[in-house]
């Protein structure tokens, strides 16, 4: 006996139309709406760091820093909420996602770094306007910075380091981005610190 398999398969206008009476994000990747899951209290951490001194850095510019509600379009096949993403000159006459962003970041956790680290990394280096792709670990202190300048290759920043966003012009020691998150490496770190200063 043959299956029929249903294609469950929707447009990209109606992912959107979706999107705007939804309760729950999804992401649309290639005609497919998968559900997305809720955030720990250190992704949120990382993410209103980042969203701060981003913002404080770039309030006399024409750019816009936004977080988890907006989404970044490639090709009109995929459609993802970034954990944070910057944007300049924001012209392409859409509410509710880009097409141009210069930086984005994806926090990682056990539940999505694959698919940060393969397919939204694949995709977003596709688009012609972004300079750089962040990836910061919420469960240890790393934070890997991937720059078109130098053809995608990772650079990577531990604790005691200051992390340089190029398309920003900006550099901020990992203890910022990391201020207020509660992880073992942290916890260790810290009081490392604190036997040191005693």
């Amino acid at each position: 006996m043959n299956a029929v398999l249903k294609d469950n398969r929707i447009s990209a206008e109606d992912y959107l139309q979706g999107e705007l009476i939804s309760e729950v994000k999804h992401e649309y990747i290639d005609g497919y709406v998968y559900a997305m899951a809720g955030t720990s209290a250190n992704h949120g951490r990382i993410a209103s760091n980042l969203t701060r001194e981003f913002g404080q850095h770039l309030k006399n510019m024409p750019c816009d820093v936004l977080t988890a509600d907006f989404k970044v379009n490639v090709n009109h096949r995929k459609f993802f909420y970034p954990d944070v993403v910057v944007m300049c000159n924001h012209d392409n006459g859409h509410d509710y996602y880009t097409e141009n962003p210069i930086l984005i970041v994806e926090i990682l956790s056990d539940s999505t770094q694959r698919k940060d680290r393969t397919l939204k990394r694949l995709a977003y280096q596709s688009l012609p306007s972004l300079q750089e792709y962040v990836l910061v670990e919420q469960d240890f202190v790393e934070v890997e910075v991937s720059r078109r300048s130098a053809n995608w290759d990772s650079h990577h920043y531990f604790w005691g380091d200051e992390v340089y966003f190029a398309s920003l012009d900006l550099t901020l020691p990992m203890a910022e981005i990391y201020r207020r998150v509660d992880n073992e490496e942290l916890r260790e770190l810290l009081q490392a610190s604190n036997t040191i200063m005693d």
